[in-house]
């Protein structure tokens, strides 16, 4: 004989629970107090299925805060009493208040049915629902009933039985809160469950609740736990600027609002909040993609405007730097040191720090976009096409990430639930402008276009990578990783004015990360790449360089006319490049560059450029690193030039587009390639993206340039 199914109902008031109760077990009822309190204990039995149902009537609440007796009563059954399922009431025609119960037992893992009840009411005030997507994103079976006409028990009952059994497939959503809260859980979960005071529930629920300060949870805490909470909370309230129970509390609600604006729809309008009006501009169907683009062109563009100050009064530190350093030296010394210094250190990760204003820019506009809650808005506006692209708004999280850095973004797609999605999305990520392309960027978009074009050039280059990665996504659902995507709940928060600490620890978090490469990896790359254009060095050069150059010194210094002079230091500098373009072309650099050169040149890049994308595998922004020691070799006892005035005198502005856009598309770069190989767990997951990328670049920069000669007669 079947056990006895244990059933509790639980539910806002005046959501015909009671009815619906009624309706299950007839006349077999009972009805007392719980002990200690003077809470009503209803209880009753049916037979269904040939089976003994007990169900317990909880007490109607709104949540299960523990701040009043029916929420403390009904929270203490659930985790004591154990009951197979839970049948949540929802009241049909009100489903996102009703549905902040459901999410705090979900959070209670514990197996759950939803009863979306009073179904004529809200089919009458317009309300239809997608009961199938609503019930992955729940993790949770939905039935219709309408309670004070009978219909819907049986459907009920047998929900319940299929759910205890473990005959429902669809997990129980994880509700995040956001980053900041999630590391202060995970903390605090881990001492919790050193404590070991969470019995039989889990330490992560113990830990949320002490973050909510839930006093029924607090008392059971040690003393040096409770510290911890109270730490974590004050953290969280001087960086987000609210209390974790008020931010845990919008969170849960923005997991709603996003699962009914998914799969809720309403033929009368029927919103009030601010934020739901302004929700009403910003994620319309037509508008909210134009502007979120314009949104995205306005960063970019006061990126480039407000950044361009200070990169060129670090641009002045760093030749003031390289002068001093320099002037150690006697003027003409050959030593390797002062190059070293000089052209590998000062210059490479110079060439890229002085970007640092930019990126600080640019971050800060995300993370000000981030914290009002804009950009969760701009998950859901992309999730339309994601679903048409064979993916969800989720894929987007670890995207949006990728603008950041493609390797932490790639981690990112371990909280998506399929293997075809998690490849799919890790696959395509790279397409993304990282932060490491950026000063690729900065260098050439100022040096090769007017004012009025640097915004709309970086932004074209940014929107071409969201394009690209889009088209790869739905190719790769279209063939290799075929199948139906998963649903997801966009959460929309209420939108929220960011403090001034938050941005700064966001801002700050991501440049740091730049700076930390740039101190270690770039360094290191940096001089290797030096010592690749410096070794081996040239034992006999075409010209008697020397000869030249010493007699062309003593005609400078017997000048009289400054226009003679002037012709002399002209012949000067000739002579340095000249004898420079040997030494390079005679290096390790140089011969790698040389060899590629037949198979790039038909891109509009030369032996330069090549060496340059060689050295970009180890980071993107080696790219200019290997650049800024490329154009300074021979020219250590000059004043320095900008990078970008030289490279304007040897390459077009569509030779700069191509070379932005082959590092935009072109193969990862070496860590990257790392993370996606111990991501995806198989190494043929890495060679077809290197190979896939490498191949997308090629054809697509050689078709830019070809036509763009054709239009623009470049030679």
């Amino acid at each position: 004989m079947s056990r006895p199914l244990h059933v509790a109902l639980a539910g806002n008031p005046n959501s015909g629970k009671t009815t619906l109760f009624n309706n299950i077990t007839g006349a077999h009822q009972h009805v007392g107090n719980y002990p200690g309190v003077t809470v009503e204990k209803r209880e009753g039995r049916c037979r269904y299925a040939d089976r003994d149902v007990l169900v317990v009537d909880l007490p109607g609440t709104y949540a299960l805060t523990a701040y009043s007796a029916e929420e403390l009563v009904a929270r203490q059954f659930l985790l004591e009493e154990k009951p197979d399922v839970v049948v949540d009431v929802i009241d049909a025609s009100n489903p996102e208040r009703s549905l902040y119960l459901a999410v705090q037992i979900i959070e209670l893992k514990i197996p759950l049915v939803l009863a979306f009840n009073m179904a004529d009411v809200a089919a009458a005030r317009g309300l239809t629902f997608d009961t199938h997507l609503l019930s992955r994103l729940f993790g949770a079976p939905i039935v219709s009933t309408v309670g004070n006409k009978g219909q819907g028990t049986d459907a009920l009952l047998e929900a319940a039985r299929l759910v205890a059994d473990g005959q429902f497939d669809s997990p129980a959503p994880e509700i995040r809160y956001g980053p900041e809260i999630e590391a202060e859980l995970e903390r605090l979960a881990q001492s919790v469950a050193q404590a070991a005071i969470q019995g039989d529930r889990e330490a992560r629920w113990v830990a949320l609740k002490l973050l909510e300060n839930d006093e029924a949870v607090r008392v059971t805490a040690p003393a040096a736990l409770l510290a911890q909470a109270d730490a974590a909370a004050a953290r969280l309230r001087s960086v987000l600027g609210d209390s974790p129970e008020v931010l845990i509390g919008d969170r849960r609600y923005g997991f709603i609002s996003g699962a009914c604006q998914e799969a809720v729809r309403s033929s009368v309008e029927a919103r009030h909040t601010m934020s739901d009006k302004i929700d009403a501009v910003l994620t319309h169907r037509i508008l909210g993609l134009p502007i979120f683009l314009a949104l995205m062109y306005l960063l970019f563009t006061v990126t480039f405007k407000l950044g361009n100050i200070p990169v060129g009064w670090l641009e002045s530190l760093f030749a003031h730097f390289s002068d001093a350093v320099s002037s150690l030296w006697p003027a003409g010394s050959e030593s390797m040191v002062r190059a070293l210094l000089v052209e590998g250190v000062i210059g490479g990760v110079g060439g890229v720090l002085k970007f640092v204003p930019n990126i600080l820019i640019l971050f800060l506009g995300i993370a000000l976009l981030e914290d009002t809650g804009y950009m969760a808005r701009a998950a859901f506006i992309v999730d339309h096409l994601m679903h048409k692209i064979g993916l969800h708004g989720k894929s987007f999280i670890p995207m949006l990430i990728g603008f950041g850095c493609s390797v932490p973004a790639i981690m990112a797609t371990r909280t998506l639930e399929t293997r075809r999605d998690r490849l799919t999305t890790m696959l395509v990520i790279p397409l993304l402008s990282c932060g490491a392309r950026l000063p690729i960027y900065m260098l050439l978009v100022p040096a090769f276009f007017p004012t009025a074009w640097q915004g709309p050039v970086l932004f074209s280059l940014y929107l071409i990578g969201i394009v690209l990665a889009v088209g790869g996504a739905k190719l790769l659902r279209a063939t290799i990783f075929r199948g139906e995507p998963e649903p997801f709940v966009m959460e929309l928060p209420p939108y929220r004015m960011p403090t001034a600490r938050a941005l700064g620890i966001h801002m700050w978090q991501r440049a740091w990360m730049y700076l930390c490469k740039a101190g270690t990896m770039l360094l290191a790359a940096s001089v290797v790449l030096w010592a690749m254009t410096a070794f081996p060095r040239k034992p006999h050069y075409d010209r008697d360089y020397a000869g030249e150059i010493a007699r062309v010194q003593a005609s400078l210094a017997a000048s009289t006319q400054p226009a003679q002079a002037a012709q002399h230091e002209t012949a000067l500098a000739d002579l340095r490049q000249a004898r420079a373009s040997e030494d390079l072309a005679y290096s390790l650099s140089g011969r790698i560059g040389q060899a590629m050169a037949p198979a790039i040149k038909p891109l509009g890049f030369d032996w330069k450029i090549g060496t340059a994308l060689v050295g970009a595998l180890a980071a993107k922004e080696v790219f200019v690193s290997q650049l800024s020691i490329v154009y300074a070799v021979g020219h250590a006892d000059e004043s320095p030039e900008r990078l970008g005035q030289r490279l304007r005198l040897e390459y077009s502005p569509l030779q700069a587009y191509c070379i932005m856009l082959f590092c935009l598309i072109s193969t990862p770069c070496v860590a990257t390639m790392a993370v996606v190989r111990r991501e995806s767990g198989a190494w043929r997951w890495m060679f077809l993206q290197i190979g896939a990328l490498t191949g997308a670049a090629y054809g697509l920069t050689l078709l830019v340039f070809q036509v763009g000669r054709f239009f623009t007669g470049t030679p």
